[in-house]
């Protein structure tokens, strides 16, 4: 399937598989300098990740349910092919609640790399009449992490879905948060139900920055979004999808959320690469590409 330039391990010729831990349900990806991603194989979950030399970025609820047909709260779900309640599918799709399958897992000379694919079957046809094959590939090294997905339409008629990889970042202090990077950007605001301009830097200020905000900018495509807290900083960039969706329950609808930990909303943010505005037009043979990468500075 085709992916995006360039995404190949490093020592394309050298690598090796001598380091890395599977079981059936988890896949450990270990890079040489010790940078490390956990997958479950539930919805091709990234649940984890630890760049070299730093600590845990990804937020993963301590309360998700690891149970077949249930998503996972955190790290980073796929949503396809909907997104949120935005149609008659459940919510955010199906890929984040079925078995994917491991294609292959490598090591490079600098880097790891895992792929995991999930074709239609009859579980998706009852929900969604196309058939497809989606791949996952996720790849660690330094202090970037790369995810990808691909989308090829398998069938003979052409389909339609929107897409996001809903990241989760830790967090230690909502109010010392701000996101760079959206500003002169239209917006749909999904608590308010409403379209509105970003005029400056999103700057988040606690429970009064944070209670309502569930917002999917458009038109973000290739622009870098730098998400600061003190002094770590980190860039989000995206190819492929087109928009960004910034969310965090705030602590009234935490508290609704069984998967979440009461305080769990100050402890994340979603920074999230999609396409959702423009649903993705997907003619029969041919393949959609979108990629996500953050990088730890």
């Amino acid at each position: 399937m085709k992916r995006l330039a360039p995404f190949a391990l490093t020592d394309v010729g050298g690598r090796s598989a001598d380091n890395r831990a599977m079981t059936d349900d988890f896949i450990t990806l270990q890079a040489p300098d010790g940078a490390c991603v956990r997958i479950a194989r539930h919805g091709a979950h990234v649940l984890s990740w630890l760049p070299a030399g730093a600590p845990e970025q990804l937020y993963l609820s301590p309360r998700s349910e690891f149970v077949p047909g249930k998503a996972i709260r955190g790290g980073v779900p796929v949503c396809f092919p909907q997104f949120a309640e935005r149609g008659a599918l459940p919510k955010h799709g199906f890929a984040r609640t079925l078995p994917w399958e491991l294609v292959m897992q490598e090591q490079g000379k600098d880097d790891a790399l895992a792929v995991l694919r999930l074709r239609d079957g009859e579980v998706t046809r009852a929900l969604w009449p196309h058939a497809f094959e989606l791949e996952l590939s996720v790849r660690v090294g330094g202090r970037v992490l790369d995810i990808e997905l691909a989308c090829e339409n398998t069938g003979d008629t052409p389909l339609q879905f929107t897409t996001a990889l809903h990241t989760y970042l830790r967090v230690g202090d909502l109010d010392a948060v701000s996101v760079e990077g959206l500003s002169g950007l239209r917006y749909f605001d999904s608590i308010k139900q409403a379209e509105a301009l970003q005029r400056m830097d999103l700057l988040l200020t606690g429970e009064k920055g944070v209670l309502d905000l569930d917002r999917i900018y458009f038109g973000v495509k290739e622009r870098p979004l730098v998400v600061t807290e003190d002094r770590r900083q980190v860039v989000f960039t995206q190819q492929g999808f087109d928009d960004a969706v910034v969310w965090n329950p705030g602590p009234d609808r935490c508290a609704k959320l069984a998967d979440m930990p009461p305080e769990g909303w100050s402890e994340m943010l979603c920074v999230e690469a999609a396409t959702v505005g423009i649903p993705v037009q997907l003619p029969p043979g041919e393949t959609w590409v979108g990629r996500q990468s953050l990088q730890l500075l």
